[in-house]
């Protein structure tokens, strides 16, 4: 079993910033990146970037290159998402995700979740 909590949700100005976190405990040895997801209401789940460990690089979604870094702590199995420039339609439940993945872009590979945090950006 492996654990995942998030933090670092909340409420944003357009064009304003935010920092989500994610720490993994429990079983994580089969998991070898985290990766982060999205979902606003009505719509279904979106992948928004994800860190591998196993090869040592990270993935982002074509929608959100440029405003969003993904990073690995100084601890191990924890990972932030750095968004900037955040727009209304950035709004959405983040959840971070881990497992032994093996297809970074699909939340269909993702084992493991968390139980999201809402990230909200007004206008």
């Amino acid at each position: 079993q492996v654990l995942l909590v998030e933090s670092g949700g909340g409420l944003v100005q357009a064009g304003g910033s935010l920092r989500l976190s994610c720490a993994a405990s429990g079983r994580t040895f089969s998991s070898i990146a985290i990766g982060w997801f999205r979902q606003a209401p009505g719509k279904e789940r979106e992948f928004v970037a994800t860190i591998s460990w196993s090869e040592g690089r990270e993935y982002y979604a074509d929608s959100v290159k440029g405003g969003v870094t993904i990073t690995r702590g100084n601890a191990k199995n924890m990972v932030s998402l750095q968004m900037n420039s955040l727009r209304p339609e950035d709004t959405a439940v983040y959840y971070c995700a881990t497992g032994a993945v093996y297809n970074y872009y699909s939340d269909t590979a993702y084992a493991y979740w968390g139980q999201g945090t809402q990230v909200a950006v007004s206008s």
